[in-house]
């Protein structure tokens, strides 16, 4: 079967630090045929990168901790725990871009950047794709609270060592999907990178 869709009307709904967008399409159906049309709001955001700051030597993982608007709909608490993460706007390059967040967030130099995953965050709704990097650190220059104050950023360096990183994770001290997919993939290569790099 050949999947097609077609896309009727797409009108600019906002415009912003992100842009909202409000899609009109139909799709063609897994046992044939074709979809009703749908309407279907688009948060719309050129990709972003993320780094898990690594340091294999003394086996340590640099976290960050920020305000997050996210969680306030939910009555969570807005002070989450993340890794470094920065978005990209046409003609970035990621590794570039993911070098210079590192700097800004955590004061940290990468020694080396090693690509991990490309993923759509929240394809439902949203157009954003991160791609993710494990970022090679010495954590001892990590520390202290980082950011942009263009940006509103309040960053808190973290580091810690990674056994206390997996032991947040898993007892739900960490509520944001990419630092979430950062760290389990350091659980299952970290014995290689400390071989690597050590």
């Amino acid at each position: 079967m050949e999947r097609e869709f077609d896309l009727q009307q797409e009108e600019q709904l906002y415009c912003g630090f992100f842009h909202l967008k409000r899609l009109r399409l139909r799709h063609t159906l897994h046992a044939g045929g074709w979809s009703g049309v749908l309407t279907r709001e688009l948060y719309s955001r050129h990709g972003g990168v993320a780094v898990v700051p690594y340091d294999p030597v003394s086996d340590r993982v640099v976290l960050i901790e920020q305000f997050r608007v996210g969680p306030i709909e939910v009555h969570e608490t807005p002070w989450l725990m993340e890794i470094v993460a920065g978005a990209l706007e046409p003609g970035d390059d990621p590794e570039v871009v993911a070098c210079r967040e590192m700097w800004e967030e955590a004061g940290c130099e990468v020694r080396d950047l090693i690509r991990i995953y490309e993923f759509f965050t929240s394809p439902g709704a949203s157009s954003e794709k991160i791609t993710l990097y494990c970022g090679i650190v010495d954590a001892s220059e990590a520390g202290g609270v980082h950011g942009l104050a263009e940006e509103g950023e309040d960053i808190l360096v973290c580091p810690m060592p990674f056994a206390d990183a997996y032991a947040l994770l898993e007892r739900g001290g960490i509520g944001s999907a990419i630092p979430i997919i950062g760290l389990q993939w350091l659980a299952a290569h970290r014995q290689r990178l400390r071989e690597r790099y050590a």
